[in-house]
Order: structure tokens, then C-alpha cells, then sequence
């Protein structure tokens, strides 16, 4: 018998015994130990292979009835079905869980429009220089083609047809190319737009859309840890990971811009600027010189906008209303007694009634303060002129017209920035060659559209211009345009499409039913309130907690799937935080990031499986685990970083939605 058939029989034997020995006697169990035999006994059977949402529904539906029969058995088997109805019909009233069969759909529309090829060769010839290039090109790659498509099986799947061969090949070591592989294939799952992430948030009751922000800088601090211990590997031992030979770094030139480039320069700038001179044009195209010359400026252009549009953010007029608010407070204060004239320097406490003017009853300060403001015109008619705040007022008058309407001026901050950004700028064309402008138009032919469609999606949902749902909608339609711009946009591709996001679809459904069956059972045993009972007298630090929830979690990630744990575990893990005062969208960024190891784990690591079916013969399943364990290291590391440096995953949050 293989060793992991015997590791998940160990497992299995583990979690029996442990049920058998920790529970009194059946005769002495109550409601909640039966809560717990439950939840054991679900696990078992998850691992001998039955259909996890099935088992949910079966094993809460059993236990219901155990339940209600423990109260009313005349009644016990309506008050089940009763449930079952109720928690269905909740589950599928969920306007969030809309949005999971478009993003899915998306995904299928991108994986069948094989832009992974082109993406994984434009990379692998961008990142020549870097030590381990192809190992480096393949995260890099993986990263991009699952987070426009979140299905961890399909990118593992084609980046092991496509990337495993050539690293082979190269002298790579097979560890080390299939933990690159499995590891990159994964971050599909954390980054957004990420399934995983709507799921958790539907199950846990936490925005969508905060979670979705939290986890941006997690999913990239992950893939760059994931490149920096690449790079440190093909440093350190070179035989693992060997550089790419000169040969293979040429990129064969068009004949047009090999000409120029042996005419007059190999830097693309000087070389189709000295080909549009005079009579030394006569055999090259003056409008194809010119469209090469458009491309190499996309990225000078680009530059610009940017600029731009920072520069007139940034020294746009402040409105009318602020300068008189501002002007108008400025002229109460020399109202105000002495010891509180600093505090009211701002201008955000009540100025003090002036004349006939009075506060209105029951408004709130802020309510009243603006009111101040903008009446502030009128209440200086009321004024003597012999009074200091008239004196005040009248004296603001030329700068309150002078400086009204007028931009800003741009910050030196500002200045710095953007004589760094034209040194780099100067850097970049100064190496670019005619070799790297074909880079370039690789890259544009098959990262920029990707780039573009995922920042469409992730900047709607972010900058709350569009629900998850509708930028899932979006997403759907970036991918039916990009698979018909290249010409993969057919009858068969939609029907696959179609039905791969209905198959998805209806399981992560059925395990949300059958999760909010189970959960209603537990709840209705007494388990959850055993299990909060049980931890409260540990009387844990909120620190204790979060370390011994992560590490259950981790442990969890070995014999089971990311799904069943969070629809399994995820509700009985939520009613805890309060207590401890834990911000449920902080834990739920540890949990996403911690269940990356739920796919790098044996014996039920789902990546090692989907690259053994498409890895040559030689190539073993123990292979694949040795090679996946440094990057589940490296994922520890990652939550160790982030539950140290909780502003990773909180800051754009906190940024986005004050």
C-alpha cells in the first residue's frame, strides 16, 4: 500500500480514536457530545471520498432529527424537512453568492483563450536576466493567469503541460519546478478576485469588498516571497536552477527593425529617429516607422497621463464653501475667551452665537458649524464695523477673492516624485533596445490585456463604483471580448464554458446548503455552545486564541479541503471573535492566506494531484511533495508577517472605506 494512503488511514484512525477516548460514555453523552461525535464523524467520511456537500446535508439532517426527537418526537421529522427548506431557501436568496458563477464563467472564457502560452513566453524572455528565469517566469505567470481565472486546478493543469517540460529540460530540478508550479497555480485562490474570499465572506458575514482590498498586498507579498526564495536557490545551487543560456535570450528581430538596428542603433529610440532622417529613409516605410515608434512611446505616454492626472488632482481648487466656512469660523473665534481660542483654532467646535443669530434646537455641533459657515455672508451685515470680527471678516475679503478659483500648488513632494519617475524614464530608454521592444509587444499582446481586464474588475469593485456581482458581470464580458479578439470565441468554447460554471457552480452551492444544514444541527445539539463553553475556560489572551485557531486551521489543511473548512469550521471559529475582540475581517485574511496550505498539503493537496496527471512518467507524487513543502514554509512565513504587520492586509481598507 502507497505511504499516503497510509498517512490519510493514520489521519482517519486519529480523529476516531480521539472522538472515542475525549467523549464520556454513550450512555452519559448529551445534545452538544453528540454535536461532537458529528462533527468527527463528518470528517471521517470526507476522507474515505464521499461527496462533501452530500455528507453535510445527510449528517445535519440525522442529527436535526436526533434533536427534535430529544424534544417532540411526534414531531421531529416536519421540524426536519422544515430546516432543510428554510436553510435552502436562505442560502439561495444570498444576492453575493450571484456573483460566483460569473467570475467562474470569466475564468473558463480566459483559460480557453490560450493566452497562457504567449504570457508564459513573453515572461520567460522579460525575466532572462534574473537567476532561476523560468521558475521566476512561471510564478509570475501562474499569478496572472489565476487571478483572472481563480480555478487552481486548470492553471496548475496548462502551466504543467506548458512550463514543467521546459524547466526539465533546461536542467531544472524537478522539485523545485513542481513546487513553482503547485505554488503559483495556487495564488489563484487568494488573490482577488477570489472565490475562496466570497465564499468566506457569505459564511462569515464580512464585506466582500473589504475582503477583497485586504487581500491585494497579502496575495502579492506571497508570490514575491515565492520569487525571492527562487532567486536565492538559483544563487545558492545553480545545478537546481541553471541560467539561461545566451542562445536562448536572442529574440529574432523583424527585418525592418533589424535593418535599422544594424543602419543605424540597436537602442530603438536613436535607431527609428536616424531612420526617419532624409534620404536615409528610402527603403523603409515612413508610416511602419512611425508605428514602431508609437509603441516604444506607450510607456513614455503612458507615464505622462499619469502625471497628469495626479498633478490636476492634487492642485485642484479648494471650493468656495470651504474658504468661507474657513474665513467666516476664523472671524468667531475672536469671540471666543482666551484659554479656549487654540482649541477652536480649526474651526471643528460651535462657533458662538453673533447677534440675533442662534443655534437651532437640537442640532448636533457639525450640523451647526456648517450652518455657521455658510450663513457666515449674512452675519457680517449684522456686525458693527467698529467690532474686531467685522474688522476680521473685511480684512479677509481680497484673499478670500483672490485665491477663489485658483489652483493649488503642487506640493515638492510632488516635484521629487516626478524627477525620480524622468530619471527612470531616461534609464528605461536608454537600455531599450530592439530586442526588448519585441519583449514589449509580446508582453502587450498577451499581460496587457489581462492587466487591463483584472484592473477593470478589482478597480469597480474597490473604488465602489460596482457590487462584486456587477464587476463579476464585467469580467464576464472582458473575457467574452478578449477570447473573440483572439479568435477563440466559438460554439464549443461557450458550451464548455458554460457547463464547467454550472457544475462549479451548483457544488459550491450545495456546499453552502448542506454547511448551513449542519451548522443549524450543531447549533441545535449544543456543540457550539460546548465548544464556546470549553475555550472561555481556557481563558486564552485574544493572542493565544488567534494562534491556536491558525494552527487548527493549518493542521486542517492536510487531510482537508479549503472548502471544507471554511463552510465546516469557519461558523464554529466566527462567534468567538467578539469575545476576544478580534476584527473578523483581519482573521479572515489570516484564514485565506492560511488555506493556501490547503492545496500544498498531502495527502489531499489537490495541486500535487492535477500536475501528476499531466507530468511525465518519471516525475513522482513524493517529487511533487518535496518540491511543495518550502513554499508551504515560505506561506507560514507569509501569516507570521501578516498577523505581525496587520496593516498589510488592513491598510487599503481602512483607506478605501473610512
Amino acid at each position: 500500500m502507497k505511504k499516503e494512503i497510509w498517512f490519510g488511514l493514520t489521519i482517519m484512525a486519529l480523529v476516531v480514536v480521539s472522538a472515542f477516548v475525549l467523549l464520556p460514555p454513550f450512555a452519559e453523552m448529551k445534545n452538544g457530545h453528540l454535536g461532537l461525535l458529528m462533527l468527527a464523524l463528518v470528517v471521517v467520511a470526507i476522507m474515505l471520498g464521499f461527496p462533501t456537500a452530500f455528507t453535510l446535508m445527510g449528517m445535519g439532517m440525522i442529527f436535526a432529527w436526533i434533536a427534535y426527537r430529544s424534544q417532540n418526537p411526534s414531531l421531529a421529522v416536519d421540524q426536519t424537512l422544515d430546516l432543510m427548506v428554510q436553510r435552502t431557501f436562505s442560502v439561495m436568496s444570498n444576492d453575493v453568492l450571484i456573483s460566483i458563477p460569473l467570475f467562474v464563467f470569466m475564468g473558463y472564457l480566459i483559460e480557453r483563450a490560450n493566452l497562457i502560452e504567449k504570457l508564459f513566453k513573453s515572461m520567460h524572455l522579460a525575466t532572462a536576466r534574473v537567476p532561476g528565469s523560468l521558475a521566476v517566469a512561471t510564478i509570475i505567470t501562474c499569478a496572472i493567469f489565476a487571478t483572472a481565472t481563480g480555478i487552481v486546478g486548470a492553471v496548475v493543469t496548462l502551466m504543467g503541460l506548458l512550463a514543467l517540460p521546459a524547466m526539465l529540460r533546461a536542467g531544472y530540478s524537478v522539485q523545485l519546478s513542481a513546487g513553482a508550479i503547485t505554488a503559483g497555480g495556487c495564488l489563484g485562490i487568494l488573490i482577488p478576485p477570489s472565490v475562496m474570499l466570497i465564499v468566506y465572506g457569505a459564511t462569515a458575514g464580512v464585506s466582500v469588498v473589504k475582503l477583497y482590498a485586504g487581500a491585494f498586498f497579502p496575495g502579492i507579498m506571497l508570490a514575491t516571497l515565492y520569487i525571492v526564495y527562487v532567486v536565492l536557490i538559483a544563487k545558492w545551487k545553480p545545478h537546481l536552477a541553471p541560467p539561461m543560456s545566451a542562445q536562448d535570450r536572442i529574440v529574432p528581430l523583424p527585418p525592418l527593425t533589424a535593418q535599422i538596428s544594424s543602419t543605424f542603433s540597436d537602442k530603438v529610440l536613436p535607431g527609428l529617429l536616424g531612420a526617419l532622417k532624409g534620404k536615409r529613409n528610402a527603403d523603409t516605410p515612413t508610416s511602419e516607422i512611425l508605428q514602431q515608434l508609437g509603441i516604444a512611446l506607450l510607456p513614455l505616454i503612458a507615464v505622462a497621463l499619469l502625471s497628469g492626472v495626479i498633478f490636476f488632482k492634487i492642485t485642484e481648487p479648494l471650493p468656495s464653501e470651504a474658504v468661507e466656512g474657513v474665513v467666516a469660523m476664523g472671524g468667531a473665534i475672536e469671540d471666543e475667551p482666551e484659554e479656549e481660542e487654540s482649541s477652536n483654532i480649526s474651526g471643528l467646535q460651535e462657533p458662538q452665537a453673533m447677534g440675533d443669530l442662534k443655534s437651532p434646537p437640537g442640532a448636533s455641533d457639525a450640523p451647526q458649524a456648517l450652518g455657521a459657515a455658510v450663513e457666515a455672508p449674512a452675519a457680517a451685515t449684522a456686525i458693527t464695523p467698529s467690532s474686531p470680527a467685522a474688522a476680521s471678516v473685511e480684512e479677509s475679503k481680497p484673499a478670500e477673492v483672490a485665491n477663489e478659483g485658483e489652483r493649488q500648488t503642487a506640493p515638492m513632494g510632488f516635484w521629487i516624485a516626478m524627477g525620480v519617475v524622468a530619471f527612470a524614464m531616461f534609464v528605461f530608454y536608454a537600455y531599450f533596445s530592439f530586442a526588448r521592444l519585441e519583449i514589449f509587444k509580446m508582453l502587450l499582446g498577451s499581460f496587457f490585456p489581462l492587466a487591463i481586464m483584472i484592473l477593470a474588475v478589482l478597480g469597480t469593485i474597490v473604488f465602489g463604483l460596482a457590487t462584486p456581482t456587477e464587476a463579476a458581470a464585467i469580467g464576464s464580458m472582458g473575457g467574452l471580448l478578449l477570447a473573440a479578439a483572439y479568435r477563440r470565441l466559438n460554439f464549443q468554447v461557450m458550451k464548455e464554458s458554460v457547463f464547467l460554471t454550472a457544475k462549479t457552480s451548483a457544488m459550491v452551492c450545495w456546499l453552502f446548503v448542506g454547511s448551513s444544514i449542519f451548522s443549524a444541527a450543531f447549533a441545535l445539539l449544543g456543540g457550539q455552545e460546548l465548544i464556546n463553553t470549553w475555550v472561555l475556560s481556557l481563558d486564552m489572551t485574544p493572542v493565544q486564541f488567534m494562534i491556536l485557531a491558525q494552527v487548527v486551521i493549518f493542521l486542517l489543511g492536510w487531510p482537508l479541503e479549503w472548502t471544507e473548512i471554511i463552510v465546516i469550521f469557519m461558523p464554529i471559529f466566527i462567534p468567538l471573535l467578539p469575545h476576544f475582540g478580534i476584527d473578523p475581517l483581519f482573521f479572515g485574511l489570516l484564514v485565506a492566506l492560511n488555506l493556501q496550505t490547503a492545496f500544498l498539503s498531502p495527502p489531499v493537496a489537490m495541486a500535487a494531484f492535477y500536475l501528476k496527471g499531466v507530468s511525465p512518467p518519471h516525475v513522482t507524487l513524493n517529487q511533487i511533495f518535496a518540491g511543495m513543502m518550502p513554499f508551504m514554509a515560505i506561506q507560514v512565513f507569509a501569516i507570521v508577517l501578516l498577523y505581525m504587520f496587520p496593516a498589510i492586509g488592513l491598510w487599503l481598507p481602512s483607506v478605501l472605506y473610512k
